[in-house]
């Protein structure tokens, strides 16, 4: 079958419903607390950030989906019950970005939504063909951003190198739809994202001295790209999970990762298909621009490399802006804000468990 007919996934759902609901959502801010020392409390209906029990900070709840901070200080137990009541994710990262732990509050999730979702994922059948839709986007966005290099800095990269790879993205594209086990499957995800690092490192077009991409690595990463694509990676990873939530869904229930506790497997599921274009560009755009530098990170004692927390805000700022820009989304044909991408995807896929559509739609990005 040609590549073409793998991604011909035709679905013969009422697009106007999903657009009604998205139109209604909007995209409301995260917040990002960056200091170490700071303490999150409640005043009424405010969020109030407080740094040696002095106020830093403040914003209304309702201004909030979701708040994310860096460091050990922690909330107070009236803070998160606000962000309960009010369905604001509350994520606790360590200073570095390591993940730690998630506040969540009463389940809303439509329980028929959720019995569906736990049915499938306990389907081996099922669940692999869902699974082979996030791969499959997985690898034609990673398939892109190498097009895009050769299309605009051709003059400058190994276009060789790049069309090899691409080639070999195609070959494994191609064997998916004969793909019988999730292994399989796993592994076809494992090799295309060996060959697309690697090749990735072509496109790191400035500060070669301080940014270059030999191999993933990540727990913890090696060297300041791995870093920041793995700092970018918990940004989206938080986003997805809330997107998630608010649709009904279980983030920690999916279809290509393995259960684990504490692993939010439907989260990570998801991302496969968004990381190409929601991080990995931003990624390489902030090393070509120079909005960051070496400076922005440092070794530990261990090896790892992690962000300083001046280099922290600058991704985190880039991060936000980017949110703000608008694509079409390739299914609904509708424009949207990048930021609402996660939750657009989110609700595609409750859709489809509910029956509302024939199959789950992976985002391609153009």
């Amino acid at each position: 079958m040609s590549i073409e007919g793998i991604l011909a996934i035709c679905i013969a759902g009422d697009r106007s419903t999903i657009r009604n609901t998205l139109h209604m959502r909007k995209l409301l801010n995260t917040l990002y607390v960056t200091t170490p020392e700071s303490y999150l409390t409640r005043e009424r209906e405010n969020v109030v950030v407080r740094v040696d029990n002095e106020e830093k900070f403040r914003i209304p709840i309702h201004n909030l989906e979701g708040i994310v901070c860096f460091g050990y200080m922690g909330a107070s137990p009236q803070l998160m019950r606000l962000c309960s009541d009010n369905n604001v994710g509350l994520s606790f990262l360590t200073p570095h970005g390591k993940f730690l732990a998630r506040v969540n509050g009463r389940v809303r999730g439509n329980v028929l939504l959720r019995r569906t979702q736990y049915r499938r994922a306990d389907s081996r059948d099922e669940s692999l063909e869902i699974a082979k839709s996030f791969v499959i986007g997985k690898i034609v966005n990673c398939r892109t951003v190498l097009g895009r290099g050769i299309r605009d800095h051709g003059a400058v990269i190994d276009c060789d190198k790049v069309r090899a790879v691409d080639a070999l993205l195609i070959e494994n594209l191609l064997k998916i739809e004969g793909c019988e086990a999730a292994d399989t499957l796993r592994g076809i995800e494992g090799n295309c994202a060996k060959f697309y690092f690697v090749t990735l490192d072509e496109l790191i077009l400035k500060q070669k001295d301080d940014f270059y991409l030999d191999e993933r690595n990540r727990r913890p990463p090696l060297d300041n790209m791995n870093a920041l694509l793995s700092f970018l990676y918990t940004l989206l990873a938080h986003d997805v999970e809330s997107a998630l939530e608010t649709v009904g869904l279980d983030p920690y229930v999916g279809f290509f990762h393995t259960d684990r506790p504490g692993r939010a497997s439907l989260a990570l599921d998801m991302m496969e298909e968004l990381r190409p274009f929601m991080a990995d560009r931003l990624a390489l755009t902030l090393v070509n621009l120079r909005q960051i530098s070496g400076d922005d990170f440092f070794k530990k004692e261990n090896g790892g490399v992690i962000l300083t927390e001046n280099g922290r805000k600058e991704v985190i700022g880039a991060w936000q802006k980017r949110k703000q820009d608008t694509i079409t989304h390739p299914y609904l044909n509708e424009k949207i804000l990048i930021g609402l991408l996660p939750y657009v995807q989110a609700m595609l896929m409750a859709r489809f468990l509910r029956g509302d559509i024939d199959g789950y739609p992976p985002f391609f990005m153009n």
